[in-house]
């Protein structure tokens, strides 16, 4: 849960140009969108992952001792992700928020990579291709539930997607806790 000392930005998925997935949630869990191309191509992901930072690392240096929260949805899940994996180490008293990642890196228990790890997946190029973990001293968490984008052999498949499992998740961004690290999968909560 989000506390008064927390700022949120969040990421919308492909066409979700201004986070409008969680601000028409609940905009009061939201204080920043990004905004971004939003295409489902790897030109698009380095655009947001650009424009995140660039608003985070404002938001940090005027407001130094505020907790920020950076969450995705989708591709926006894919921003995030990329944007964790490249500033873990730089910057901290942040945490990170993937729903529906498509560069999850699937394993034991957790189902297989997400749709960036698979040969459809790599056409769009990186940053949206490929899977990692590498959240560094950035608590992350990552939430799966039956979603062929996050887990390439959901059962439901395609079929499911069209169907709405892809948006079978909250978007008040205040469920999710400032400190989480690790992953839910199918309902099941696992540490990194």
């Amino acid at each position: 849960m989000r506390s008064d000392d927390t700022w949120t930005i969040a990421v919308g998925g492909a066409g979700d140009q201004q986070a409008r997935v969680f601000t028409d949630a609940n905009a009061a869990a939201v204080d920043q969108p990004v905004g971004y191309s939003a295409a489902l191509f790897g030109l698009s992901t380095r655009q947001g992952v650009d424009e995140l930072n660039r608003l985070v690392r404002e938001h940090r240096a005027a407001n130094p001792d505020q907790h920020i929260k950076v969450i995705g949805y989708s591709q926006g899940a894919a921003v995030v992700h990329t944007w964790t994996s490249e500033n873990a180490g730089t910057i901290d008293n942040v945490n990170s928020v993937l729903i529906a990642d498509p560069k999850r890196l699937g394993g034991p228990g957790t189902g297989t990579d997400g749709l960036s790890g698979q040969p459809l997946g790599q056409i769009a190029g990186p940053p949206t291709s490929g899977v990692d973990q590498n959240f560094g001293n950035i608590p992350t968490t990552s939430v799966c539930t039956g979603d062929v984008i996050c887990d390439s052999s959901a059962p439901s498949g395609w079929g499911g997607y069209l169907n709405g499992d892809h948006g079978n998740y909250s978007f008040n961004a205040d469920d999710y806790a400032d400190n989480g690290n690790g992953q839910w999968f199918n309902g099941q909560y696992r540490p990194w």
